[in-house]
């Protein structure tokens, strides 16, 4: 019975998402469009940290369309669920709250394996990127394992007072977390403010592992450990949150 709850649910958030055309945005159109420009502009075989531009910036990207279809499109569709008393109904309804929020997780992480899936395809073979097999599925692992800090920030700004209030704030966090992050342009070419702060953001250190992976090294324990900081204190105040908004 649950299990069949729980693949429906799975099922309608799919749907759902596929036929969102800001999740078609910010995720899959928007990170393609710069990848290209910004790979175009700059010259396939930059190097950047021992590693080929084209490379590189591939990582950065598919990890910035994440990032996007994590903090807005989620936060948007938990706020409109939210705001239309749909979690107020499943309050009363016999599915288990952890089934709506398995369901959530389970089909965003298939959302998100399609878009790293689709970026390296496209990218890989538009630019004749070769690297080893152990290197995609390293970075392709992290890419996918990594968005958990924004599932959760996005559900975070999803308990502002409106999907509109929630959009303008998702999309200041996102672009500002994206470029002072170093997924824009590489950290090494900014302001050293800059690149002190950084290192204390979940973006950076989100990009980092992947870079790190394409550079031969192994994932650093710091980065690590501030993106699972940053997954905790945003459940925590999510779930302080929405027990005050249920109390009201």
């Amino acid at each position: 019975m649950m299990m069949t709850a729980l693949k429906a649910q799975c099922k309608a958030e799919l749907l759902r998402t596929m036929r969102n055309r800001r999740f078609l945005l910010f995720s899959l159109l928007m990170p393609l469009i710069f990848y290209f420009i910004f790979t175009g502009t700059l010259g396939d075989h930059r190097m950047v940290d021992g590693v080929e531009w084209k490379a590189y910036y591939l990582m950065s990207m598919t990890i910035f369309g994440l990032i996007g279809s994590n903090v807005i499109t989620l936060g948007v569709r938990f706020a409109q669920e939210r705001t239309q008393g749909w979690t107020r109904l499943l309050r009363i309804s016999p599915l288990p709250r952890w089934c709506y929020i398995a369901s959530k997780m389970f089909a965003w992480s298939m959302i998100n394996l399609g878009s790293i899936l689709l970026m390296f395809i496209v990218c890989g073979l538009a630019k004749g990127i070769r690297l080893p097999a152990y290197e995609w599925i390293g970075c392709g692992l992290w890419i996918w394992i990594g968005p958990l800090p924004f599932m959760a920030l996005g559900i975070l700004i999803g308990m502002l007072k409106s999907a509109e209030v929630v959009q303008i704030v998702g999309n200041l966090v996102y672009m500002s977390m994206s470029v002072l992050g170093g997924l824009w342009m590489p950290l090494s070419t900014m302001p050293d403010l800059i690149q002190k702060t950084a290192r204390f953001l979940p973006s950076y250190r989100f990009g980092q592992g992947a870079w790190s992976i394409l550079g031969g090294h192994l994932l650093g324990v710091a980065g690590t450990v501030i993106l699972a900081a940053y997954t905790l204190v945003f459940m925590v105040l999510s779930a302080y949150i929405l027990k005050r908004q249920e109390a009201v």
